[in-house]
């Protein structure tokens, strides 16, 4: 288990870019926090170092689920917030993106704890106050 210490957006992003450096095909980073801990903000530098897609064009998918970016890898950003139930993901077909050969990034992954696979990347993001996160990454 790693820690990480960000006192800004942009130490963030430069932190998911450092994440995206080590990742492999068919890495699934699972990610857990309260609204407004910072998830999608990591997820923009990991998307942006994956693809090679400016970081001002990824947004939270979280008014139609899941947002592809194409690139020199393809990184799928899942936005569960608004999920009802696992089944839920299930009956859209979501789960084949785990294995779908790029890099998947979910936010909001406690609504599907049970179909989570077992080599996700934990990634828990804390308030520390004053604009600090502490960012917790667990590997397999």
């Amino acid at each position: 288990m790693a820690t990480h210490i960000s006192r800004s957006a942009e130490e963030t992003v430069a932190y998911g870019r450092k994440i995206a450096a080590d990742l492999k095909p068919n890495s699934v980073l699972c990610f857990f926090g309260d609204l407004g801990a910072g998830k999608t903000t990591l997820i923009k530098g990991i998307v942006a170092y994956s693809t090679g897609i400016s970081e001002q064009e990824i947004v939270s998918p979280t008014y139609i689920y899941l947002h592809s970016y194409p690139g020199k890898t393809t990184v799928h950003h899942f936005d569960l917030y608004r999920l009802q139930d696992p089944e839920e993901f299930l009956a859209m077909g979501f789960d084949e993106m785990l294995e779908a050969g790029g890099i998947t990034c979910i936010e909001w992954s406690e609504r599907i704890q049970n179909l989570l696979p077992p080599h996700c990347i934990k990634i828990f993001m804390e308030h520390e106050g004053d604009g600090i996160r502490q960012i917790t990454i667990e590997r397999p």
